[in-house]
């Protein structure tokens, strides 16, 4: 895909565990991509294990590449936030660690008043009974995850941690945005 198209726009994401957000994001429409990766630390070329000690300072997140003429980046916001926990500080679930911290990886002045203006909005409406503590970041480098990270859940659907925690997140995300969903 060539990224010179005006319409091809990248978001980052780390909402926990990205085997759970990367399905939950391909399966928007408008999504032509996502990629499992690493981003917002100093270590370069980090592996999945180094990732894993929560000493790198890297998080796990999702590289999306998407239309914005398909789906607007309001929209990947508005699934973000409605599919992981903005308000626990470095933990999703029984994800505990920086690297599974709520963050949003801006590639542009754009994307960071936006992603700041959908935040103050949660917040004045208060939508969560605690603060929200996503952080918001400046996306400096992205570094893809090892290639068995990659369509997790689409490849081990059977996996127990799939069953447990990715197939009940995709159902919600079925019943809530069935208009933003690819057909299958």
């Amino acid at each position: 895909m060539d990224l010179q198209d005006k319409h091809l726009s990248i978001a980052v994401f780390g909402g926990g565990c990205f085997w759970c957000t990367e399905a939950i994001f391909e399966r928007l429409k408008g999504v032509i991509s996502v990629v499992s990766g690493y981003a917002g630390g100093d270590m370069k070329n980090p592996s999945s294990e180094k990732v894993s000690s929560g000493d790198t300072g890297h998080a796990e997140v999702i590289r999306i590449e998407y239309n914005a003429e398909q789906i607007s980046y309001e929209d990947l916001l508005t699934i973000f936030f409605f599919t992981h926990d903005p308000t626990t500080l470095d933990q999703q679930g029984a994800d505990i660690g920086t690297q599974y911290r709520s963050v949003i990886f801006y590639s542009n002045d754009e994307q960071k008043t936006k992603a700041e203006k959908f935040i103050k909005t949660l917040e004045d409406n208060k939508a969560y009974e605690k603060p929200i503590v996503t952080e918001l970041k400046p996306l400096i480098g992205f570094y893809e995850a090892e290639k068995y990270h990659q369509k997790y859940y689409d490849n081990n659907k059977s996996a127990p941690y799939c069953q447990i925690i990715i197939a009940p997140k995709l159902e919600k995300l079925e019943k809530r945005f069935s208009e933003l969903l690819k057909s299958h």
